[in-house]
C-alpha cells in the first residue's frame, strides 16, 4: 500500500490518499456547553471545529496507527471556551500524542476518578495523553487552534461516556482569562 499523503508542516492540513475529514457545527454540539440555551441561540451552522485523519489501515487493526489534525474555531458560548466533544479510548488503556501547531488552547484532561486538570497549548508544546485518561481540546485564542495527533488504530473512541456525564470542570473565560472551573456534580 503506497502512502501519497502530504502533511503541511505549518498548517498541519493533510492532502492525499486515505483522508477522512469531518466538522462540528453548534448543531452538532447539543448538550456539550453548560449553558445550552445560549448555544442554541447562537447560528447553528457554525462551525466549532474540523477534523482530518489519515487511517492507512482498518479501525481496529491491532499494531496500526493513525494521524490526524484538529482545528478548534476561535469562540465562546456564554464564556465557555469553543471545545471539541471529548472522549475516553473504547480500549481504554491506549495512549494518545497530541502537539501543538498553530494557536493557544487547552487540552482538558480527566481520569477514570473524574480527577480534571488542563495542559496549557501553544505553538511547540507536545502532550502525552495516558491511558484511562478522557481528553478534549478548547481554543483559548483569537485564532484557529491546530493540533496534530497520533493514535493506535484499534484504539476506538467512547464519546457515550461523555456525553452521558460530561467533564468534572469546564474551561471559562474569568476577567479574560481561561479558568477550569469544577463542576457542582451535586446537581
Amino acid at each position: 500500500m503506497s502512502n501519497s499523503a502530504t502533511v503541511d508542516l505549518t498548517s498541519g492540513y493533510l492532502h492525499g490518499d486515505g483522508i477522512k475529514e469531518s466538522a462540528r457545527t453548534l448543531a452538532d454540539l447539543a448538550n456539550v456547553f453548560e449553558n445550552e440555551a445560549a448555544r442554541a441561540a447562537m447560528p447553528q451552522n457554525t462551525v466549532v471545529y474540523r477534523v482530518q485523519s489519515q487511517e492507512m489501515v482498518t479501525e481496529g487493526t491491532p499494531g496500526g496507527l493513525f494521524f490526524g489534525t484538529s482545528n478548534v474555531m476561535p469562540g465562546q458560548v456564554d464564556g465557555e471556551y469553543f471545545m471539541t466533544k471529548g472522549h475516553f479510548h473504547q480500549h481504554r488503556e491506549t495512549a494518545e500524542y497530541y502537539w501543538c501547531i498553530q494557536g493557544k488552547g487547552a487540552l482538558i484532561l480527566m481520569d477514570e476518578n473524574r480527577s480534571c486538570w488542563v495542559e496549557w497549548m501553544q505553538p511547540g508544546t507536545l502532550h502525552y495523553i495516558p491511558g484511562n485518561v478522557a481528553h478534549r481540546l478548547a481554543n483559548t485564542g483569537s485564532e484557529v487552534l491546530r493540533v496534530g495527533a497520533c493514535w493506535p488504530a484499534d484504539a476506538g473512541h467512547d464519546y457515550g461516556s461523555i456525553k452521558e456525564a460530561g467533564f468534572s470542570a469546564r474551561l471559562k473565560c474569568v476577567d479574560g482569562q481561561p479558568v477550569l472551573v469544577p463542576v457542582d456534580e451535586k446537581q
